[in-house]
């Protein structure tokens, strides 16, 4: 079982920065895929980037790439988001989440392929 637990979220302002992290329980961590989604208000839950077994593997959502950095660091069993440039249409709970996979496993770019999801951290953009 692997718990995940989430920090770092709440309000912006457009244009500013914030900081996610997820610590995730047991010994195994550089077993996983670790990767951020995020859920909108009346919207379904969406991919939005992914850190493989491989830390020089990622892989972002068009609608981040540039402004958000994914970043893991397997001694402290942590996975980071790291947010610039914040946008209104950033604000959605973020959740963190863990994909056990093979080794050099290039996907979970995908909700139905997780094993293990945080609680979720609200991150709220304003204008």
């Amino acid at each position: 079982q692997v718990q995940l637990v989430e920090s770092g979220g709440g309000l912006v302002q457009a244009g500013g920065s914030l900081r996610l992290s997820c610590a995730a329980s047991g010994r195994s961590f550089s077993n996983y895929n670790m990767g951020w989604f995020r859920q909108a208000p009346g919207k379904e839950r969406e991919f939005v980037a992914v850190s493989r077994r491989s830390a020089s593997s990622t892989y972002y959502a068009d609608s981040v790439k540039g402004r958000f950095t994914i970043s893991r660091d397997n001694a402290k069993n942590t996975v980071y988001l790291q947010m610039n440039s914040l946008k209104p249409e950033d604000t959605a709970v973020y959740y963190c989440a863990a994909d056990e996979v093979q080794p050099n496993y290039s996907g979970s770019r995908f909700t139905s392929e997780y094993d293990y999801w945080g609680q979720g951290t609200q991150v709220t953009v304003s204008s």
